[in-house]
């Protein structure tokens, strides 16, 4: 059937005013000022966007999809994803990965777990490894997972500056990066290293020699949780403006705040004063992963678990609170992932590209209608799709 999206207001995520868009298959085929359909025509749903605003599906590109955490023993494993945590905060793509835990969290369940999520409806992608080095792979090399898995986009989170990593050195993470970088020139993917920062003192100083002293891009690294605290934050600012990309972590917790680290919606309005490009800045949820609490001495006192639903809220806050406008916040979540992964048919509302919408209430800006690969999977605040063992 086909889909009519009638009188929103279209940022693609450029405004370009009000147009209907209809969706032919899982494609937006066309976007005009009008578009008319006989009344004799029964294959169209027609959606009436009238008060709402039409915006690109989100993109969340740190998604623990089969769980993660452990840090305070087996019971704190935190349980798979379900696909209404994902469809309810409007992310219509999700790039999982794996964490501290490469051991009872394999690859292969990673894999599964985003095949099973794509047959519920979503567009699902990952990363090869996890926090250690030498990493876990599928194939037994980087460079083949990047090349012949059609999933795997590149490989990460591999952990840095923390005392939960492996302690890799310079020219580990150097020839990770060089191995993933040929695998997607070689497969027209990303083939990008996802950092995970951790508040070690040494930030973002392997990075920075790497890119000195090398020839790897910077832009062939995301390191993520950049919001952390005040000092890697600050950080970031000159790494960002070197063109680096700065990925922060919208899942947090009040306590977390209260000692230091910094909101994702007043990071992007600092980040922008400061001269930062918009195109260097992205947003993650960090979903279904522990936010362990560790005491002065390391030792693990307790967590939480990171909620998709937080990626849009902080750009939603971005617009609200910190007066950003929705084009430039929307970016964060939509075709600065795209562009940064290689993601063609994603980020954008363009005729051609993949059918993932989310409808926004123009008046409070909260999610209205969510569709994804052009399937309407929540109409006007309702669920209609659920995932297989959700109730």
């Amino acid at each position: 059937m086909l889909k009519l999206i009638k009188n929103g207001e279209v940022y693609t995520p450029d405004y370009i005013g009000k147009k209907d868009i209809l969706i032919t298959g899982d494609k937006i085929g066309y976007i005009l000022d009008n578009i008319h359909m006989p009344e004799s025509f029964v294959y169209v749903e027609i959606i009436d966007a009238t008060g709402k605003i039409v915006v690109p599906g989100f993109i969340d590109a740190h998604v623990h999809i089969c769980g993660g955490g452990g840090e305070g023993s087996f019971r704190t494993r935190t349980p798979e994803i379900q696909l209404t945590d994902i469809t309810t905060g409007g992310v219509t793509t999700v790039v999982g990965c794996l964490g501290t835990d490469g051991t009872t969290r394999t690859m292969t369940n990673l894999l599964a777990k985003a095949r099973a999520l794509e047959e519920e409806g979503i567009s699902t992608y990952a990363y090869t490894g996890s926090y250690q080095v030498p990493i876990r792979t599928v194939t037994g090399n980087l460079q083949d997972d990047i090349i012949l898995i059609d999933k795997i986009i590149g490989v990460g989170e591999i952990a840095l500056s923390d005392h939960r990593s492996s302690q890799p050195t310079v020219e580990d993470i150097a020839k990770l990066a060089a191995q993933a970088r040929v695998g997607g020139i070689l497969s027209g993917k990303g083939g990008v290293v996802n950092i995970h920062m951790g508040d070690g003192h040494r930030e973002l100083q392997f990075l920075e020699e790497i890119i000195e002293k090398t020839e790897i891009p910077i832009r062939q690294f995301i390191p993520t949780h950049m919001n952390r605290n005040e000092s890697i934050f600050n950080r970031g600012i000159g790494y960002a403006k070197k063109g680096g990309i700065v990925d922060f972590t919208t899942s947090t917790t009040k306590k977390d705040l209260e000692e230091g680290e910094t909101k994702c919606s007043k990071g992007l309005k600092i980040m922008l004063d400061e001269g930062v490009s918009i195109k260097n800045i992205t947003f993650t949820s960090d979903g279904q992963g522990s936010l362990p609490n560790f005491n002065e001495k390391g030792q693990f006192i307790g967590l939480n678990i990171g909620k998709v639903t937080s990626l849009y809220g902080e750009v939603r806050d971005a617009i609200i609170d910190e007066g950003i406008d929705i084009s430039t916040a929307l970016k964060v979540i939509t075709a600065n992932p795209a562009d940064l992964l290689n993601l063609t048919q994603k980020g954008y509302i363009k005729e051609g590209k993949d059918g993932d919408l989310v409808l926004l209430n123009k008046d409070n800006l909260e999610i209205d209608t969510v569709i994804a690969m052009g399937k309407v999977m929540i109409l006007n605040g309702e669920i209609l799709v659920k995932g297989t063992f959700e109730k």
